[in-house]
């Protein structure tokens, strides 16, 4: 399945012959669109376009429930759900992720919005700053969630 267009291409269900049509034809090249493809904040803010920063801090929390009671939640800004981040499509989003030294675990940042792959999301440790760019390009509602490939317990964060 695409993400960008929602549609799939089951190759094992499609006729031999239009394989070695597209194969006759020179087969397909697949094009990152140049939006996704440049991600460096530099590049990106020399391009014209809005630049959005936002800045996150990511914090452990203890939060009240109903009851009476409290939980202990991950949180952006010290906030479930984080801050809504708004930009206009073809604006550069330049997000800036922020862990205090005395967070006990390390977070991370995955934008849906940003359609790049979950391998640019790493987790950023206590006492450190991470910071990527990429262009708001589709339009729409987007999650973000902690993420980050090396970061023990990421579904717990997201829950």
């Amino acid at each position: 399945n695409t993400q960008i267009s929602g549609q799939g291409l089951d190759i094992n269900k499609m006729d031999v012959d239009v394989l070695e049509q597209i194969h006759q034809m020179g087969g397909l090249q697949l094009v990152m669109p140049q939006a996704f493809a440049e991600t460096d904040c530099g590049a990106l803010a020399d391009t014209g376009r809005t630049v959005v920063e936002f800045n996150l801090t990511g914090e452990s929390v203890e939060l009240p429930i109903m009851g009476g009671n409290t939980y202990n939640a991950m949180t952006f800004n010290g906030q479930v759900p984080g801050p809504t981040l708004r930009v206009m499509q073809g604006d550069v989003v330049q997000m800036t992720l922020s862990i205090p030294a005395d967070e006990v675990t390390g977070h991370g940042n995955d934008m849906h919005a940003s359609q790049m792959s979950a391998g640019n999301f790493d987790s950023v440790n206590p006492g450190e700053t991470s910071q990527y760019c990429y262009i708001a390009e589709s339009a729409g509602v987007f999650k973000y969630h902690c993420s980050g490939v090396h970061l023990a317990g990421m579904d717990q964060h997201v829950l």
